[in-house]
């Protein structure tokens, strides 16, 4: 049984420190959520959990709503018996005159409301887009077909952004920001 949010909030802290559930699996994922939440002092002792929950929206989504519907509903899916619960999605968005480009989405639900923040955006190869977009390939299977990387599993690892930046970022850094982006609603509670 789900414990409804009002009771859960109600617990003492020193039985029950805080919870935040991660919509997914992915260790770069989680990893970012543990590395900036360690930077709040509104989070400080949060026990950090993450869990597979399905994103309901195409496993390489290509637009921005497709990206946040993913977020929120691993963000919405995930919220079982915490205090907030985080959903972190990576997609294809078509800019006016730029293009695909990769963004990521952070939404964090504390069993009301969303925050939504978002990560930079970058291009990528025309041959990964192009498998991407045309050929219904994730960013891994395409960067991993057009020889881009021998890592059949980069999302897991550095992204394509760690290919392309020589390493000066990585997915977990571009997927932080998106984490920070998001928290500035509740750190500064508005």
């Amino acid at each position: 049984m789900v414990e409804s949010r009002e009771i859960y909030l109600k617990r003492p802290l020193a039985y029950f420190p805080m919870k935040i559930i991660v919509g997914s699996t992915n260790p770069t994922k989680i990893e970012a959520v543990q590395e900036v939440v360690s930077d709040y002092s509104c989070l400080a002792g949060a026990e950090i959990v993450g869990i597979s929950v399905p994103s309901g929206v195409s496993e390489q989504p290509k637009s921005l709503d497709e990206i946040l519907h993913g977020a929120e509903n691993r963000a919405k899916d995930a919220f079982r018996n915490c205090d907030y619960s985080i959903g972190i999605e990576s997609g294809l968005n078509n800019y006016p005159c730029a293009g695909y480009m990769d963004t990521t989405a952070c939404v964090i639900y504390d069993g009301e409301k969303f925050y939504y923040g978002f990560s930079a955006s970058f291009s990528c190869p025309e041959e990964v887009t192009r498998l991407a977009v045309q050929e219904g390939l994730t960013l891994n299977d395409a960067c991993y077909k057009a020889g881009l990387s021998t890592n059949p599993k980069i999302g897991s690892a550095e992204g394509i952004i760690g290919i392309l930046t020589k390493g000066r970022i990585k997915r977990k850094d571009y997927t932080k920001d998106a984490i920070i982006m998001a928290l500035i609603h509740i750190e500064n509670k508005f």
